[in-house]
């Protein structure tokens, strides 16, 4: 008798490379340029507090190898997000987080400048705290904020003066859990940038924003903490900034003189 065949063994598929979820360093396949899936990468490690703002990141070697592709590569994608205000290159020194405590990094929200001159000429905006808040969230604040309404969110309410005279009245909307503890006094202290104070204090830092604008004439009560006549004109600029991964952290409303200013915007 025939001995009975044995079936065909299974052949071992040749093992693949880890899934992009597998480890936080892998470049996940796609159909973007490499470049640019460093660049998430990078990203993905900035969100998570690994490098925080004006701390010096890895060199283009040390990325390269950590990612498994070329300097050039780690180069390009560096160099789209020092153009994104993300990170700033110094020769000889390295690449770090941008900060807004760094002067070129400070005004970048800031684009109401002086008809004359320029903001250095004038020095930093003198600041008046009205007020500091703990409310419920209105439904036309939680909306953009990504919250509910009556969730807990932060007033805020300022003025900015330049060589004493009032020039911007501001509103600003925080939701309350990533800015617990920040108090009038807090605020009122600190001699730099408010959003450096909000990386610093709380570990949010904004990264771009979206604003409209449009015409308004002052009422009584702006009219009164501007020091102009009411029904003056004014610039109206709502602010929507965000954090990393397009998570909105504030809604500011400012209102703006223009009498011996104006409004300044680059487009490319």
């Amino acid at each position: 008798m025939l001995a009975p065949q044995r079936p065909p063994m299974a052949t071992t598929p040749p093992p693949q490379d880890p899934s992009p979820d597998a480890s936080a360093d892998s470049v996940a396949p796609a159909f973007s340029p490499l470049y640019q899936q460093i660049k998430g990468l990078i990203l993905r490690s900035l969100q998570a507090g690994e490098w925080k703002p004006g701390d010096l990141i890895p060199s283009e070697f040390e990325l390269a190898a950590r990612f498994k592709v070329s300097q050039g590569t780690v180069r390009k994608a560096i160099d789209e997000l020092a153009t994104d205000n993300l990170l700033v290159r110094r020769q000889g020194k390295g690449t770090f987080v941008a900060t807004h405590a760094e002067q070129h990094i400070q005004f970048r929200f800031l684009r109401l400048l002086p008809d004359q001159g320029t903001l250095d000429d004038q020095g930093p905006a003198e600041r008046r705290i009205i007020d500091c808040r703990r409310l419920r969230a209105p439904a036309e604040v939680a909306r953009p904020l990504g919250l509910r309404s009556g969730d807990p969110v932060l007033l805020v309410r300022r003025v900015l003066a330049f060589g004493g005279t009032p020039a911007i009245l501001e509103e600003i909307w925080l939701p309350g859990g990533p800015f617990k503890g920040l108090t009038v006094d807090a605020l009122a202290s600190d001699t730099g940038p408010m959003y450096a104070l909000f990386e610093s204090q709380f570990g949010v830092r904004m990264v771009r924003a979206v604003e409209k604008l449009k015409a308004v004439a002052a009422d009584a009560d702006t009219a009164e903490r501007l020091n102009i006549a009411e029904g003056h004109p004014l610039l109206s600029v709502e602010r929507l900034s965000y954090t990393y991964n397009d998570t909105p952290m504030e809604l500011r409303r400012g209102l703006y003189r223009t009498d011996t200013r104006h409004y300044r915007n680059e487009l490319s």
